[in-house]
């Protein structure tokens, strides 16, 4: 029964509709009709119905602007919000451009500062970016982006815009390990300028490693430069490391060049120590020089060819006198 009523309804609406359609369709069409007619009469009761509907329409037509006006805000607000959220966006990718400007010019003048450390003409090295970094409690090391590939070999030196920072302990083909001056396992000899003191530079995981083995601290004193040896020959003489920071009873301190924490880029050292052979030797006079350094002068009373350093000349002895010889036999007589 409910359905029915339902269904009622929904017919009359539809009709209703339909037939305020059709209504409106003619007052349109009748408008349309009496504004298009050319006649006096048509044209006093148009006039009529303008006089008659003008206030009105200019009480409609107010709110009308209004409305209008305001969906022209609108949308210049939307427009405005639009252009604000690109200019964001635009920002955001101006910001991202800065930074990535601001690290390459960061990484330009890190790789600038590599050369301030003067190394020997004939000492080649390999370039590479710290990407790991192996600090804990005992083990200081770092991990770089180079390797046997690049001619990295296990134990050569590494050092950076400052100053030594460690040695290779790993090599793989793309990557090895260096172990920083501030290790335990770290041992540098090392010499103190200018009174040529030497020392060994032994990590005890501080930022201050310590000098053992520096015999006496006459002429020492805190703040003079602290430079490699080169004794051992696994380090390259004469590379900066720090400076004294500190003089004890028990032990002396270094303060390093090098700030580990900052650590982005490092140059691993292609040296190898000097062979015997390819040290100073003697000087090697040619032939004509060495046959003339070697002729001996001659006697100032003898003949020209005689060497002067020559021994003097003794006679031979006289044989003692033998016993008859027997011609038939070839045999001694006996006395």
């Amino acid at each position: 029964m409910a359905r029915l009523r339902e269904d009622a309804g929904t017919e009359m609406a539809r009709g209703l509709r339909r037939i305020g359609l059709a209504l409106l369709a003619v007052v349109a069409l009748a408008l349309f009709a009496l504004w298009r007619v050319d006649n006096p009469r048509v044209e006093r009761l148009r006039m009529a119905l303008a006089d008659a509907l003008l206030p009105s329409m200019a009480a409609v037509s107010q709110p009308v602007a209004r409305f209008g006006s305001l969906v022209t805000d609108w949308e210049r607000f939307s427009d405005v919000y639009d252009q604000n959220r690109e200019l964001r966006r635009e920002i955001e990718r101006l910001r991202a451009w800065r930074d990535a400007a601001r690290n390459l010019e960061l990484e330009n003048a890190q790789l600038r500062a590599l050369n301030n450390v003067r190394l020997a003409p004939r000492m080649g090295f390999a370039t590479g970016e710290v990407i790991a970094d192996d600090a804990g409690p005992f083990g200081h090391s770092v991990l770089v982006n180079i390797g046997a590939r690049d001619g990295v070999s296990d134990g050569s030196a590494a050092v950076d815009g400052s100053g030594l920072v460690g040695r290779v302990v790993g090599v793989g083909d793309d990557f090895s390990r260096i172990l920083l001056l501030t290790d335990f396992d770290s041992r540098v000899p090392v010499k103190i300028l200018p009174t040529g003191r030497r020392a060994v530079l032994s990590g005890d995981a501080s930022a201050a490693p310590r000098l053992s083995f520096l015999a006496a601290t006459d002429g020492v004193e805190v703040g003079q430069r602290i430079v490699t040896s080169g004794d051992g020959g696994v380090f390259p003489p004469d590379l900066p490391v720090g400076v004294v920071a500190a003089l004890g009873s028990r032990a002396a301190r270094a303060q390093l060049a090098v700030d580990h924490e900052k650590l982005e880029f490092v140059r691993v050292l292609r040296w190898r120590r000097p062979s015997a052979a390819e040290g100073p030797v003697e000087l090697i006079l040619p032939p004509e020089e060495t046959s003339a350094a070697s002729a001996p002068t001659a006697a100032p009373h003898g003949t020209p060819d005689a060497p002067s350093n020559a021994a003097p000349h003794h006679a031979p002895p006289s044989a003692p006198p033998s016993a008859p010889h027997n011609a038939s036999t070839g045999a001694q007589a006996r006395p």
